[in-house]
């Protein structure tokens, strides 16, 4: 028997005029719309696309949602279709642009123009057996011009009110209360990257397996920070994670820093989840980046109430939707079986890493009790931080394994098993920007060490981050300062150093300086195959081994003259984002006086503009909404403050036209 009875079909034609029984176009004053504007779900511009998997609490929230997304984008909506079971409750429905199909032909002596096109931009969604509507197709392409700004004023719009801000409300004193969040997103870890626009709440509780746990004063700090970020940062972007009572089981946020730094910097994203690993009061998750001198960025926190499949999955959409659907090419993780499937299911397209140095920091924990450790401990080293092929490293593992009787070791399996997301001679041809150590005793600093240890409690965690994102702002204008106004201190007359310091910032001109230095101290340079486009060069260089003693090792280079192109055995560039010793021997031996071009990288520059504000179009914006109004004006002021604190000189003249705009508002206000 048929789960259910459509009653219409898509329509080839229809009637714009009068609907009929198989479709009907919501107008303004109709009892949907009232029930929509009434509801609350969403207040305001929505600036996220529908997207397959995107769940709602009814049928009319559904509609609200395109609708919001449509005015935005500057076209109207119509209801198309509307699917009942025999019991009259809808299960299914289709929404279109108000340009879809065609008016039926009319006998009328002066019949209206046709405006329709057949336009194919539409959603379909329906009722899933949890009772909510997810959107199951979505076609966003239109065959028409559509704008914001056309002045067009669509039948579906004429009931949206005016969109609202609301700052977060405590219902009561009580330490045991919700906490309300508006213009909340929360993500299904059932859908495909599903986000639903609501309202939500969250309570304190000592259920630990499904629920944060807030001791006293924590909702509190919720309320007040996150309260305070939105006064002061419109685009500040949370979303929480309900279980089946309503209570906050996790947390996200970003603010607008995090979410430009993500457009400069997010080719390389680490998770870092040591708080989760090593049981932290605050269950803290951070997404972070490298900016253009090396150092750590913030891409957004959450927080989890544990460290299941399901809870990283929620964690990992909700950041990906902060961040307009684009997923960083590599993501780096503890070696984790949890994370692992997380990423798999959200990144399926990115590189996924494993963390090298917290793996090398569980050597003496997993194999500390073993016979001869000190000797396993070097072998293990040799093999994964000395190869330089993967077929060395494969003989210098199974030498240890059988030598050591370690073949029954469960974590060693593992690691072998996963040797090619964490072992440095696998990830050659994978850009990791710095931010995966290769070298021995190399270690990855937490982004808030000295405001965060095992016993600080939530509130003063988040009575604390501001200090340490400020602290971390300040690093960043300090360095930008440095590479602007002071001249580089080269350390060689080197053509190579010279070209690059008129380029990189001074902490990556630091570190190329050691690769400058060190193509002097190589040797040997030898030419060993001459023949075609690419020669083979061998480069002799003395190497430091387990800290207190040296080897000569040869590191072969291929070089492309025609194609300007250098390849190191080392795999320096693709793990650091510059070009080794042993590459800069070999370019100089040919008498190149200048890095290639693919070889400069983009995200270290110091002469490229970046400024911290989110780049919104203006289109869209009515002048008649206070929030809009004040959106608008603080995007634009946000730039002004970017460009007056890069010199005195324009600060002084920025505070000056400042003061000028401010006595002609007055005046004007006089007038009134």
């Amino acid at each position: 028997m048929m789960d259910g009875v459509s009653l219409n079909t898509d329509p080839v034609v229809d009637d714009d005029a009068d609907a009929d029984a198989d479709e009907f176009e919501i107008e303004g004053d109709c009892g949907m719309a009232e029930c929509i504007s009434q509801s609350g779900v969403i207040q305001g511009e929505n600036p996220l696309p529908p997207v397959v998997g995107m769940e709602f609490d009814s049928y009319e929230d559904v509609y609200y949602f395109y609708n919001c997304y449509a005015k935005e984008q500057g076209f109207g909506v119509r209801v198309s279709n509307t699917w009942y079971r025999k019991t009259k409750e809808r299960y299914r429905g289709k929404l279109s642009c108000s340009s879809a199909g065609f008016k039926k032909k009319s006998e009328a002596n002066r019949p209206r123009p046709e405006t329709r096109t057949g336009c194919p931009a539409m959603i379909k969604f329906r009722l899933m057996e949890n009772k909510r509507w997810r959107i199951i197709e979505v076609e966003l392409d239109h065959n028409h011009l559509i704008s914001p700004v056309s002045g067009k004023i669509y039948k579906s719009h004429k009931q949206l009110g005016i969109g609202t801000k609301r700052a977060l409300q405590l219902d009561s004193a009580e330490e045991v209360q919700k906490v309300r969040l508006f213009r909340t997103i929360v993500i299904d870890v059932e859908g495909n990257g599903s986000v639903e626009v609501s309202s939500g709440e969250f309570r304190s509780s000592h259920n630990q397996t499904s629920q944060l746990r807030l001791k006293d004063g924590d909702a509190q700090a919720i309320h007040n920070y996150f309260s305070h970020l939105q006064l002061i940062d419109p685009n500040f972007f949370y979303v929480v994670d309900l279980n089946e009572k309503g209570c906050l089981r996790n947390l996200f946020w970003s603010n607008t820093r995090s979410r430009v730094a993500y457009g400069y910097f997010g080719d390389v994203v680490a998770v870092d989840t040591t708080c989760l690993t090593d049981k932290y009061q605050v269950p803290l998750v951070s997404f972070i980046g490298v900016n253009h001198h090396g150092q750590s960025v913030l891409l957004g926190c959450g927080l989890l109430a544990g460290d299941t499949i399901e809870a990283c999955t929620w964690l990992f959409r909700a950041w990906l939707t902060c961040m307009l659907g684009r997923p960083p090419q590599v993501i780096i993780t503890d070696q984790c079986r949890t994370l692992q499937a997380a990423v798999t299911d959200v990144f399926p397209r990115a590189f996924h890493c494993l963390c090298l140095p917290r793996i090398m920091q569980k050597v003496p924990e997993k194999l500390g009790g073993l016979y001869e450790y000190e000797s396993i401990r070097m072998a293990l080293n040799n093999a994964v931080y000395y190869s330089l092929r993967p077929e060395e490293f494969e003989a210098t593992w199974e030498d240890m394994i059988h030598h050591y009787g370690l073949g029954n070791h469960v974590w060693l399996q593992m690691l072998y098993e996963d040797r090619r997301q964490w072992v440095p001679v696998y990830l050659k041809e994978i850009f990791l920007a710095g931010m995966l150590p290769t070298r021995p005793n190399e270690v990855v600093e937490s982004f808030f060490d000295g405001y965060l240890n095992k016993h600080t409690s939530l509130k003063e965690f988040l009575d604390k981050y501001d200090q340490a994102l400020q602290a971390n702002h300040q690093v960043e204008v300090l360095a930008d300062m440095e590479s602007r106004n002071s001249g580089f201190m080269l350390q060689s007359r080197c053509y190579f150093e010279l070209q690059l310091a008129k380029l990189y910032t001074n902490n990556i001109l630091r570190k190329f300086e050691r690769e400058v230095e060190g193509m002097y101290s190589c040797f040997c340079t030898r030419k060993i195959n001459g023949e075609g486009e690419v020669i083979t060069y061998m480069v002799r260089e003395q190497i430091e081994v387990d800290g207190n003693r040296r080897e000569s090792r040869d590191f072969e280079v291929l070089y492309n003259a025609t194609e300007m192109e250098v390849l190191c055995v080392c795999g320096l560039f693709n793990f650091k984002g510059y070009l080794c010793r042993h590459a800069l021997r070999v370019l100089h031996q040919n008498g190149i006086e200048e890095i290639p071009h693919q070889y400069v990288v983009s995200r270290w520059r110091k002469d490229i503009k970046r400024s911290y504000v989110l780049n919104h179009s203006n289109g869209g914006i009515d002048i008649n909404n206070p929030v809009h109004r004040y959106d608008h004006l603080y995007k634009c002021i946000m730039q002004v403050v970017e460009e007056a604190r890069k010199s005195e000189v324009r600060y002084k003249d920025t505070v000056q036209a400042l003061d000028q705009i401010l006595r002609k508002l007055n005046l004007v206000e006089g007038r009134l």
